[in-house]
């Protein structure tokens, strides 16, 4: 499981860095500069962008794959949280990691063309968000992630994101917090990226996927037939996560069962790891189990 684009921090992968030189020298081949010294040295500011953010996470996270790589098992399946969804394709041996970077290089520049901002919206229902933004005519804001029944994310203009804060605030919201991002990511003002980026995943090299990996477009296994599509519309399209993991849990571990049916075994029959700069993921997974065990929508 790999974490997207916000995780991005000063000094994210420095215990990596020097355990893979090779992958590191290919990575600056690729983007002209060095992702080292853009995470280590760097005050910080450049990785804020998303021109220089997306790689940076890509290249951190498929570094973390690498390690895991020399001691865990071969996995079953893949995901990812929106750019992380590369991540999990080059897991998956859908393409190798500098035909992944040279993707993700392509989508930074394409998203950074569009302005933007994302809200984290906590403690309301998609129903209660739908009817504040109905009531208030924020027309041009859109849900971008379903992170859990309780935890959504806007997108939209910076404008209308701001806007909108008293509304959801008086509907109960526990939390409304702008995100580490400068664009509407996922969401239809994706548009005019969408375009642009489609050339370099028409032109890119892809294999079919050696393991199953969850797409957050459709939240099931992508089909090698329309990965390509579906990747332009990843753009465009809301990141179905937590649809993605009731959907991985209900495949690897089989129906719902109670504490009592499960004969007082605690663990999970599906085992996750996730690989990337810090676990931003495992602590929503918990809060999904959760949900998730209690029937919560």
């Amino acid at each position: 499981m790999f974490p997207g684009q916000g995780v991005q921090r000063r000094g994210m992968g420095a215990d990596l860095f020097d355990r893979f030189p090779e992958t590191v020298a290919a990575a600056a081949e690729v983007l002209g500069y060095s992702i080292r010294d853009l995470c280590l040295e760097n005050d910080g500011g450049r990785l804020s962008l998303t021109t220089f953010a997306q790689p940076a996470v890509y290249v951190v996270n498929a570094l973390a794959l690498q390690a895991h790589r020399e001691t865990a098992p071969s996995p079953h399946v893949a995901i990812g949280h929106s750019l992380g969804e590369y991540n999990a394709l080059h897991a998956a041996g859908v393409f190798d990691f500098a035909e992944g970077l040279k993707l993700v290089k392509a989508r930074a520049r394409a998203t950074a063309c569009v302005s933007g901002a994302m809200l984290a919206v906590v403690g309301l229902s998609r129903q209660q968000v739908d009817d504040v933004l109905n009531t208030t005519g924020r027309t041009e804001v859109h849900i971008a992630n379903f992170n859990s029944a309780r935890q959504l994310v806007l997108s939209g203009p910076a404008g209308e994101i701001d806007a909108v804060h008293p509304a959801l605030e008086l509907a109960g919201a526990r939390l409304t917090q702008r995100l580490r991002v400068n664009g509407p990511f996922h969401s239809p003002h994706m548009a005019p990226a969408a375009e642009q980026f489609e050339p370099a995943v028409q032109a890119a090299s892809l294999e079919a996927p050696a393991i199953p990996v969850v797409a957050n477009l459709t939240a099931r296994p992508h089909r090698a037939s329309s990965m390509r599509s579906a990747l332009v519309q990843h753009l465009t399209s809301p990141v179905l996560w937590k649809q993605s993991m009731e959907w991985l849990w209900q495949e690897y571990e089989g129906p719902k069962r109670s504490a009592a049916e499960q004969d007082g075994r605690s663990r999970e029959a599906l085992h996750i790891t996730e690989l990337g700069s810090g676990k931003v993921l495992m602590r929503l997974m918990r809060h999904l189990r959760s949900e998730y065990m209690t029937g919560t929508t």
